[in-house]
């Protein structure tokens, strides 16, 4: 009978998520896996990055690779609005930066309202997926975060990273020399 408590009280743990809208539908990411939360800047493009790579931008110091999960996800490319937000997440020990269409709110879920990802959501692979939250009659898409990158291009995005900071670092000690 203790087991049975256990396990209850086990698929009923909450877990906090950032809620998050790309086209139509809403996404959630774990909370834990969310860094910050801001407002859509100037990008700097990189040359030969994959479509769906908008650039970098520097956060206070650190230069931070953005992806857009419009494009990600094969969806209809928008402009931005004063709605775009993004999502600076920890993968691999590395920052990335997701521009999404708008950033709803925190939700608390109970892990026995979250169901295993069907084979395909709305054109997503169930590897890109964690599972579907029920939050009444609304459904959440939980996003596995590790997984919407490819091994490929995480190492794209260290790359372009680590070429960026060599040229930062470059033009730094030719402008010492000049001085």
């Amino acid at each position: 009978m203790a087991d049975t408590r256990e396990d209850k009280a086990a698929a009923d743990e909450l877990t906090q998520l950032i809620s998050f809208m790309v086209g139509k539908e809403e996404y959630g990411l774990e909370i834990l896996t969310v860094k910050e939360v801001i407002r859509i800047r100037e990008i700097t493009r990189i040359p030969k990055a994959p479509v769906f790579v908008k650039g970098i931008i520097n956060l206070r110091g650190d230069v931070i690779p953005i992806i857009d999960l419009r494009e990600k996800f094969g969806l209809e490319i928008q402009e931005y609005t004063i709605m775009t937000r993004v999502i600076i997440v920890e993968v691999d020990g590395k920052s990335i930066g997701m521009v999404v269409d708008s950033v709803s709110q925190v939700i608390r879920i109970a892990q026995s309202e979250v169901e295993p990802p069907p084979p395909l959501i709305g054109g997503l692979a169930a590897e890109y997926l964690r599972g579907v939250g029920k939050i009444g009659e609304k459904l959440i898409i939980l996003l596995n975060i590790i997984k919407i990158l490819t091994a490929e291009e995480k190492i794209e995005l260290t790359k372009m990273e680590e070429s960026m900071k060599r040229s930062s670092t470059t033009k730094k000690s030719s402008q010492r020399k000049i001085a």
